[in-house]
């Protein structure tokens, strides 16, 4: 894992518009470099496989994005981008992490529901979506 840098943004970039239909943007990336949050890319010796970001404070950690390459995802880089960001927030402090997720992203909710993570609340109309809003699962856990 390695921070990302506004020059990898690029290669952020390409994964965030062929995995999502409703991409972060170009500036949502800088915007979290630039505020200090945790950013982090994972990379094989090729390529950019994912990344993550983080905003710390105080004792919690809210994860803002965790993205796998759709070529490289279901083989375990989730899991251990996961595990690693979890440790670094645990380095500055934090006790609890935090995140949404879409009800419809079964993936993400298996992955986060095998690292521990349970639900803790719902924001309603948190996401865009075809033809209007999703809601957001609050998920939590101790770290």
């Amino acid at each position: 894992m390695l921070p990302m840098t506004v020059a990898a943004l690029g290669e952020v970039m390409a994964i965030e518009n062929d995995i999502y239909e409703f991409p972060w943007t170009h500036g949502n990336f800088r915007d979290s470099l630039a505020s200090g949050y945790s950013c982090w890319l994972y990379r094989d010796t090729a390529s950019l496989l994912g990344y993550a970001v983080v905003m710390l404070a105080l004792d919690e950690a809210h994860l803002l994005n965790l993205s796998i390459a759709r070529a490289a995802q279901r083989r375990g880089h989730g899991r251990r981008l996961l595990d690693e960001v979890s440790q670094v927030a645990r380095g500055h402090g934090a006790r609890s992490m935090l995140l949404e997720v879409r009800p419809t992203n079964l993936a993400g909710r298996e992955l986060y529901a095998h690292a521990g993570f349970h639900q803790v609340g719902l924001r309603r109309g948190y996401y865009p979506a075809r033809g209007g809003r999703e809601d957001a699962l609050i998920l939590s856990k101790t770290l």
